[in-house]
């Protein structure tokens, strides 16, 4: 029995350090914890708790009368022969069990409501975390495991909170009723039972402070799994095409095996208190069986009181071994609640100022003064930018990939704040005004739709949820969207999947537009919304991007140089910093990086055509 002389072993050690002022230390986030468990979620339904713990008391009473009833059944009916509590006894007895079976339920129910309104505050509040934080926070971790916070860690976290309260209170005012059962019916063999109380507690401790460190654990191998799992699915696609399967099966198993033997491990300790406590329970028994039976044998006590005081004593060691696996529940529970609170702590950097104020759109002049921008202190993405958009401008960025044409779009929603400079609108610094209404009055079409596993017009009115039918209609025709949305099979309540994966690229993308348009934000942000279609849905969309366009300032990120001939403007980006800047015709006769760039891209699209005619003429 390893994990008898373990605890033989590291038990009196273990209660040595905890009279230290060190392990009172280490212990003090602990009890932080729990406190703030039950300060913020816990204590503010004060009404179901009250009711379940009178119900709590019922169920003890209840089983404490039902030991007692013991005595007089023996000793009065069996022995004296009183007819009158032949019938009296197992009625009462009934009574006490209907009793105690509705005080079960209502405890059960009562606590219940309490755990999974802790759950539903906890996950309200951890999304509003979420959605809220800052993008460079979100890219930090993986979806699945964010997700799995909301499913595996509340989900054990509400178990501890239902069987903590339910538990220790029902648990321990029943050993309380029934140990003064046993007091009440023999003295002297309660008091050599009631020693072994106690020390069944050393081990309840022991191996819940094991279980909490397994626990957390596979609680976080349980992230990675739900983040594989995301991965996988959302890129089955990928995995088919390139004959993958094999490869993320081993993955999986890798991850399925590693979840056993954590889960097993944790069933380990767990079951090692059974046991312990059977062995000190068996003790008890043999005890009081021994001294007991010598008392019955000569008359100094009757079969009824011993009987009795058995039943008691075992009735009392269930609500004990409970205890020992409440520990291991609360311990589990624990773990979850620090890496929710890791989330619900989170405080995104990129807030509202103290003073900020509502932005006003007069003219829609976008101003980047001497920006620089770095994710990290040694990469810097953008030195030193200064671009300017005049009101009703196109202005285009273009360059090689890495060049900070993201990064500079990206500042101006305030995704990211400037390392040095400064973005301004209509001469107001973004910094100095509030994040909804610098938002609101922005539009983003990107390469990435965004789109959600909803109706299409619920996706169009993502745009302005408040738009009547009508104008999610006229959005939807200014973005040349109506017509397929019309053939759809249920038009626009139709249901596009996850991500839209039902529709076409093109009527992605335009369904994208309708939403921009829907907006009617007077500043524009397209990135690369063109650079994954087919020529003719490019028409398509180009045509809807050009309506609109009508009458907004415009910032253009262009994978395809041909779609921005057109701009205002074109600043070239390399490494973090513009170029050169002119139009198009000026920036071809400069013969620089755009030129370059156009001249490479003109060849590989030459290319294409040469390969697709000489394949045409061959069939």
């Amino acid at each position: 029995m390893v994990y008898v002389r373990e605890f033989l072993r590291d038990g009196p050690a273990l209660a040595e350090q905890t009279s230290t002022k060190r392990k009172l230390r280490l212990d003090e986030p602990t009890r932080k914890l729990a406190r703030r468990i039950w300060r913020d979620y816990v204590r503010h339904h004060t009404r179901p708790i009250l009711l379940a713990v009178v119900c709590m008391v019922v169920v003890a009473a209840a089983a404490g009368g039902q030991a007692r009833l013991i005595e007089p059944a023996l000793d009065r009916v069996l022995v004296t022969g009183d007819e009158r509590l032949v019938w009296l006894i197992p009625l009462v007895f009934l009574i006490i069990s209907i009793i105690k079976g509705f005080g079960s339920y209502g405890q059960t129910v009562l606590m219940n409501r309490v755990g999974l309104r802790v759950v539903t505050t906890l996950q309200s509040q951890m999304f509003g975390r979420i959605v809220r934080a800052d993008l460079a926070f979100l890219h930090g971790d993986a979806t699945g495991k964010l997700i799995s916070r909301f499913t595996n860690d509340v989900n054990f976290l509400r178990e501890a909170v239902i069987k903590t309260v339910t538990g220790s209170v029902r648990d321990l005012l029943t050993v309380v009723v029934l140990v003064g059962v046993m007091f009440y019916t023999h003295w002297v063999l309660a008091t050599m039972a009631f020693v072994v109380f106690p020390v069944s507690l050393f081990p309840i401790i022991y191996l819940g402070r094991r279980l909490r460190r397994v626990s957390a654990e596979t609680q976080a191998e349980l992230g990675v799994l739900t983040a594989l799992l995301d991965d996988v699915f959302k890129g089955v696609r990928q995995v088919k095409a390139y004959g993958m399967e094999d490869h993320e099966q081993r993955r999986a198993d890798g991850m399925f095996e590693s979840i056993y033997r954590f889960i097993l491990k944790a069933a380990r300790v767990r079951a090692r208190s059974y046991p312990i406590m059977e062995s000190l329970g068996g003790l008890a028994i043999a005890a009081v069986l021994f001294y007991g039976g010598y008392q019955v044998l000569n008359g100094e006590t009757t079969v009824g009181k011993l009987i009795a005081f058995l039943t008691a004593l075992v009735m009392a060691f269930q609500p004990i071994r409970s205890l020992a696996s409440l520990n291991a529940s609360l311990q589990e529970g624990l773990a979850a609640a620090q890496r929710i609170f890791t989330m619900i702590d989170y405080r995104p950097e990129i807030v509202d100022r103290a003073n900020a104020k509502p932005l006003i759109v007069e003219n829609g002049e976008v101003r980047y003064d001497s920006v620089s921008f770095a994710y990290t202190e040694d990469i810097p993405a953008l030195r030193s930018v200064s671009i300017t958009v005049q009101p009703g401008q196109k202005v285009a960025l273009v360059g090689p990939s890495g060049a900070g044409k993201s990064t500079f779009l990206n500042l101006l929603p305030r995704f990211h704040d400037v390392t040095d400079g400064s973005v301004s609108i209509d001469g107001q610094d973004i910094r100095d005004i509030t994040i909804d209404s610098l938002r609101h009055s922005i539009a983003l079409v990107s390469q990435e739709t965004g789109l959600f596993n909803s109706t299409v017009r619920d996706n169009i009115a993502y745009g302005d949820p408040n738009a009547d039918e009508d104008a999610i209609v006229a959005a939807a025709q200014g973005a040349a969207a109506h017509e397929f949305i019309s053939e759809l099979p249920e038009g626009y309540d139709t249901m596009i999947g996850e991500g839209g994966l039902r529709l076409s690229g093109g009527q992605r993308q335009r369904l994208s537009i309708a939403r921009a348009m829907l907006r009617d934000a007077p500043i524009l942000l397209l990135d690369e919304a063109t650079s994954s279609l087919d020529t003719q849905s490019e028409r398509l969309v180009q045509d809807a991007l050009k309506r609109l366009m009508a009458g907004r300032t415009t910032i253009v990120i262009a994978h395809r140089l041909s779609t921005v001939v057109d701009a205002d403007a074109i600043y070239v980006l390399d490494h973090g910093s513009v170029v050169e800047k002119g139009t198009h015709n000026e920036l071809l006769a400069r013969n620089g990086l755009y030129a370059e760039l156009s001249r490479l891209q003109l060849t590989s699209e030459n290319e294409v055509k040469s390969e697709t005619a000489a394949a045409q003429a061959q069939m």
